[in-house]
């Protein structure tokens, strides 16, 4: 029946614009009118159409007071429930009353219907619908838009989710509300950028007390505890009435309510009021100071409890303020008899500071709201906390020198329904489900981290294994308490999460992996172990049959230094001593056969006794020391080789394995087996149930290789440490994590609290426990095969220390001895020759005499002495 009503009022419409339109003509009077006419139409069962009558009356006597021209004021009434009531109402005030131009009415569904009425005959309608929708003014040039666009206020509603880390909202909305089609979208998306979304859309039907209890019923059973109220205020009030007598306005629970439920909150009765504490409101924001809007108030207040006594609060709103803008604005457009498109003209081009706010149109429509006030139902009234502004978001006061905030929380503390002493999470556990069934793997490979038992009569089952301890400490850091039940699964882990998207586990335990595809039918918490597969393989000793392992304790350039230090040593000492042993002279080959012979056989004895020099010795003392610590650290280090075991994979990486077409394990139901053939392009593969078939496996060469998960993998190296290695690269694949229904808000909450007990150390302390209790006696053996061959950066002192000792000896031997002989030689040849000339006045000096004296037996001893007393 629903779908046959807009085509039936469209029909009534049509019929009703041709019979007015020839009333009008049959009834028009001759003469125009002298004075200004203008029309409204307002619902007066409402409270928001009392303060609009009100309003508009008191800006038809403001104009009378300060004009001369005359305004004429025709009302009539609405129903919010029968829109066709207001076309009727338009068409006796255009036809009837010959009104310039209409204000109101207050929903888009009457305004949709005179603004039809108005086109016909040209005059001006002035809505005050809360959303016009854009196509509306483009449609109908005579529609003038004087409410302004509320729906930045779904961006403050959703910055308040955001504020209190609330991740879904059930929104309340009324069934047939054409504004739902405008809010609904928005507040959708603004949920969306702040990371949150609508996890439920209830639509309640107007004066329907069964169907409103049935919803709350619904959404009380759901785990959702954050509701956006956009309702009508009577329905709005009938809400949360139902609401409080079924214990959902108590703790954990949130209400948002929108305009214009909260900008009427101080006209609902005392038991309305009683019924709504706790709750959070969005409000329009408009100045209440001035001395425009202090006579404006005390006026209204006055005449409203003069008209309207029924009313317990008399206090004007938003509402009453637009209204008052809107008749100002058309009577100060509606002078010297203008209609029309010239009245429309003019009131377009209205710009003024109002009550609201500044009226200035733009395309026909006012600027938007861009400024609300945030409000908590307290007692009798409500707590103004602060207000949101577009762009600059949260602040407590408006105006200059406001200080604004990127979260509410800096507004103050908020009295939540029910008064907790704690922030409401937003969601519960569902009440048709007080215990979670948690499926848990029963055969796993690696029962460390998880193991089903039956108890030895076979009537109860144990859980134990790392995973299932870190469950339990998580669910101990979560504010609330969890029940839950695990229960066993015989099967594969794709299987097992699956069971989830079918509805027989509420979540999964154990060490499942984190794949893509398992995201098609759940969605995992972050991973509390790294993520990784690797490749477990045989090892084979690196010092067995090796030549040159001899070689190995030094480096190349150790070996090249320390044969160069050691014939540089050996020739500053043969070049010192070779005139004092006649084991040092002879041909040239005996003598480079000298020294190297003097150059290494100082590494094994000491050759004090025969020299001569005192600075050979000291040359060969601290050479002789350099070679005692190196003979030294060289036994030390070989005898280590020798006797710590080294270890090298048989297999180096998977592209040698692909290429001999070995055999491969892997876990028995997990996703390696995929992951080999698909993605490493492994095919000849072999599953295993136990850590002991892997091992067995291997040993045997039944299977090249094994691939175990990163996790997995350190408690089977564990076991067996000096046997299997890891080997190649590790895939970034997988990693353990707890399993949850795709969007259950429980995911959020689980992975904090899992962080949190990773933080404080209880997760490492698990882990290390469950380490501590798998022995290796050669660990600590296998921790220390490394290579240990010593470079020059361990000796490069010592080497510097001998080196420049025998350079120092060098350096003073050829500058300073060879200088002292050659200065005595020379003075014993002159003495010499003086003597044969005075002996033999008449011979001749030569050259000769010169060098055949230098030979003198005499002056050889003299030499040999000085240079021996160096």
């Amino acid at each position: 029946m629903s779908g046959f009503a807009p085509l039936f009022y469209f029909l009534i419409t049509v019929l009703v614009l041709r019979e007015g339109m020839a009333f009008g003509r049959a009834n028009k009077p001759e003469n125009e009118p002298r004075m200004g006419i203008i029309g409204a139409i307002i619902d007066n069962s409402s409270r928001i159409g009392k303060e609009e009558r009100v309003a508009i009356e008191m800006a038809v006597d403001d104009f009378h007071a300060t004009g001369n021209q005359r305004l004429a004021l025709h009302i009539r009434n609405s129903q919010r429930e029968d829109p066709l009531q207001a076309a009727l109402a338009a068409r006796d005030l255009i036809d009837g009353q010959q009104v310039q131009a209409i204000l109101g009415p207050h929903t888009w569904e009457e305004t949709s219907l005179v603004v039809k009425v108005g086109s016909e005959t040209h005059t001006p309608i002035v809505s005050f619908a809360e959303a016009t929708p854009k196509w509306a003014t483009e449609l109908w040039p005579f529609l003038v838009q004087a409410s302004r666009d509320r729906l930045k206020q779904m961006e403050a509603i959703a910055d308040i989710v955001q504020s209190w880390e609330w991740h879904r909202v059930t929104v309340i909305y009324q069934d047939r509300d054409s504004l739902a089609n405008e809010v609904l979208p928005h507040l959708s998306y603004a949920l969306r950028q702040v990371g949150a979304e609508i996890s439920h859309l209830v639509a309640l039907q107007p004066f329907a007390s069964s169907s409103l209890i049935e919803e709350l019923e619904k959404i009380q059973k759901d785990q959702c505890r954050v509701f956006v109220v956009h309702l009508s205020v009577p329905l709005a009030a009938q809400l949360f009435e139902k609401a409080k007598e079924m214990k959902m306005m108590e703790k954990d629970y949130v209400w948002i309510t929108t305009d214009p439920i909260t900008s009427l909150v101080n006209s609902f009765n005392a038991s309305s009021i009683s019924s709504m504490q706790g709750i959070i409101g969005v409000k329009s924001y408009f100045p209440e100071s001035g001395n425009q809007f202090q006579d404006f108030y005390h006026t209204f207040c006055r005449r409203f409890r003069s008209e309207h006594p029924e009313e317990g609060n008399n206090e004007p709103g938003i509402f009453a303020a637009q209204a008052y803008d809107a008749a100002r604005a058309v009577a100060l457009a509606s002078t010297e008899g203008s209609k029309g498109r010239k009245l429309l003209a003019k009131l377009l081009r209205s710009d003024f500071h109002g009550l609201s706010g500044r009226i200035k149109f733009t395309d026909q429509n006012l600027a938007p709201q861009h400024v609300f006030q945030i409000i908590n139902v307290v007692g009798r009234s409500y707590r103004e906390l602060g207000y949101w502004s577009d762009g600059t978001r949260f602040s407590k006061t408006i105006g200059e020198g406001a200080i604004n905030y990127p979260s509410m929380k800096d507004l103050g503390p908020v009295v939540w329904p029910g008064e907790p002493w704690y922030t409401p999470k937003g969601w519960t556990v569902p009440i048709q489900a007080t215990t979670l069934r948690i499926g848990v793997p029963n055969g796993s490979t690696f029962k460390e981290y998880v193991n089903v038992e039956k108890d030895p009569l076979g009537n109860n089952l144990s859980f134990t294994g790392l995973a299932i301890d870190l469950f339990k400490a998580t669910l101990e850091e979560l504010p609330y308490h969890l029940p839950y039940e695990l229960c066993p699964f015989n099967g594969r882990y794709d299987s097992l999460v699956e069971q989830i998207h079918l509805h027989k586990f509420d979540a999964v335990v154990g060490d499942v992996a984190i794949v893509s595809q398992r995201y098609e039918h759940a969605e995992f918490t972050h991973p509390y172990t790294e993520a990784g597969l690797v490749m477990i393989v045989p090892v084979m000793s690196k010092t067995c049959n090796k030549a040159w392992l001899f070689m190995r304790p030094f480096t190349k350039p150790m070996w090249v230094l320390i044969g160069a230090i050691n014939v540089y040593n050996g020739f500053v000492v043969w070049l010192i001593e070779r005139n004092h042993c006649s084991e040092l002279k002879g041909s040239v080959l005996n003598q480079i056969g000298s020294l190297i012979w003097l150059s290494f056989t100082t590494l094994f004895s000491l050759h004090g006794g025969k020299l001569h020099s005192n600075l050979s010795r000291m040359t060969m003392v601290v050479w002789l020391f350099m070679a005692l610590i190196i003979t030294q650290t060289y036994t030390a280090n070989l005898a280590s080789m020798l006797t710590v075991q080294q270890l090298e994979p048989t297999i180096t990486d998977v592209d040698a394995l692909r290429q001999s077409n070995a055999m491969v394990g892997y876990c028995k139901g997990s996703f390696v087996s995929a992951y080999l053939s698909e993605v490493l392009g492994i095919h000849n593969i072999k599953e295993f149930d136990s850590i002991e078939e892997y091992a067995e496996a291997l040993k045997s060469e039944v299977i090249a290789a094994a691939f175990i998960e990163a996790p997995l993998a350190k408690i089977f190296l564990r076991k067996y440490c000096n046997v299997f290695m890891e080997a190649g690269p590790t895939f970034k694949v997988g990693g353990f994590g707890f399993v949850f229904p795709r969007g259950s808000p429980l995911v959020p909450e689980v992975t904090e609290a899992m962080l949190k007990v990773t933080e404080i150390g209880k997760l490492r302390d698990l882990e290390n426990s469950m380490l501590a209790s798998l022995k290796c006696l050669d660990l600590d053996a296998q921790k220390d095969s490394g290579d240990h061959s010593l470079s020059p950066n361990s000796f490069w002192v010592l080497f510097v220390f001998t080196g420049g000792t025998s350079t120092t000896a060098l350096v003073v031997y050829t500058f300073f001895i060879h200088k002292s002989v050659a200065e005595c030689k020379t003075n014993w040849t002159i003495m010499l020759a003086a003597m044969k000339k005075w002996a033999n006045p008449n011979r001749r000096f030569s050259r000769r005499d010169s060098d055949t004296n230098a030979e003198s037996p005499a002056i050889a001893p003299n030499a040999s002495a000085l240079q021996a007393q160096v």
